[in-house]
């Protein structure tokens, strides 16, 4: 569901944990090969491609930073998006999920034991059938709940347990909170749980889509996409595709709030689906993924912005898409997929830079 993704190019969208996360390993990233970095991409240097094939996508750092949780479609071990894990030093892959089923949004607690993702092994273990896309771009909201596991993929246990969609789960650097999206109470809004499901809080209630949550490294702030429909004509097919388990991504901007869901602060308003945005950790900047610069709508590049919607700044040039932006605790790296250098047309890979803060 986070997968906003160019139309020639589409990849395949417990107890708490309180005690303090492991700081970040000091160590050189051996996995993956190294890829030339561009002068018209200045913020990235020392790239490297950390996978090779397939749909890969939504690469998210573990506790102490040394592996990587991802999803990935690649027939045969992975007819639709599986959970793997990925190890920063030495390239080693390891299955988390179920193997059945769809997959979608892993993370790991701060605590570097445990996982969550979403996951719909539950209600089939064949994957769903895609959405039909004669109606447009849409994505499908498949039948997903939300699990928890140990690292290993162990230990597998439901967090929630509501009919339609519960998905896109992140979690706080404290590992006390989850925030998730939901169309339980029959529009998708942003929800937050506990780390053991209790205590569920509803953020958003206006009409339209939010997702795609994440906190700030404070735990004080929450960023998210959402899509507003603009009258009473778009609210309607907002709604009728919502029945049939369907939402049409192709306008969405970025939006903050606190983690109560007071304070809600519009950052876009270009008319472009701007996605995937994630906390710079010094907490003054977001860096997400837009197709606002290509007129067709189908090339996504990363941008920086500031917290109260100024200082835009574009980070990638490649005419491929770039998205899924996520930044080390240090803000010293950044992990990303992409298309570029995809083997076969619709691929999408991993890659790793470091974060060039004064280039």
């Amino acid at each position: 569901m986070r997968k906003v993704l160019p139309i020639l190019a589409i990849p395949a969208l417990l107890s708490c944990s309180a005690n303090t996360p492991p700081g970040p390993q000091s160590f050189a990233v051996t996995a993956g090969t190294p890829y030339a970095s561009a002068p018209s991409e200045p913020r990235l240097a020392n790239l490297r491609m950390l996978t090779n094939g397939g749909e890969n996508a939504e690469a998210y750092y573990s506790g102490d930073e040394t592996k990587l949780i991802f999803q990935r479609t690649r027939p045969p071990e992975a007819p639709c998006d599986q959970m793997f894990t990925l190890d920063l030093r030495t390239g080693a892959e390891t299955l988390v999920s179920t193997g059945k089923g769809r997959t979608t949004c892993g993370y790991f607690f701060p605590s570097n034991d445990r996982i969550v993702y979403a996951s719909t092994h539950h209600i089939d273990a064949a994957c769903p059938t895609p959405p039909d896309m004669r109606q447009g771009y849409v994505w499908a909201l498949y039948e997903y709940d939300i699990f928890v596991a140990h690292a290993d993929g162990s230990n597998l246990r439901q967090l929630s347990n509501e009919k339609g969609y519960d998905a896109e789960a992140t979690i706080s650097s404290d590992g006390r909170k989850i925030v998730f999206t939901s169309v339980r109470n029959g529009d998708l809004d942003i929800y937050t749980m506990d780390a053991d499901g209790g205590n569920v809080q509803q953020l958003t209630n206006e009409p339209g889509y939010d997702g795609g949550a994440f906190f700030s490294a404070d735990g004080t702030q929450i960023v998210y996409r959402a899509s507003r429909p603009a009258n009473e004509q778009e609210l309607a097919d907002y709604r009728r595709l919502l029945v049939q388990g369907l939402v049409r991504p192709s306008r969405l901007d970025l939006y903050v709030m606190n983690a109560d869901g007071s304070n809600k602060r519009r950052l876009t308003n270009n008319g472009a689906a701007n996605f995937a945005p994630f906390f710079h950790p010094n907490g003054r900047q977001i860096i997400f993924s837009s197709n606002m610069n290509d007129p067709r709508g189908r090339n996504f590049d990363l941008y920086l912005i500031n917290v109260d919607g100024t200082g835009l700044e574009r980070v990638t040039t490649h005419e491929d898409f770039d998205g899924f932006p996520m930044f080390n605790r240090a803000g010293t790296q950044l992990v990303f997929g992409s298309n570029r250098e995809q083997a076969k047309r619709g691929e999408t890979n991993i890659f790793i830079a470091d974060w060039v803060d004064r280039p």
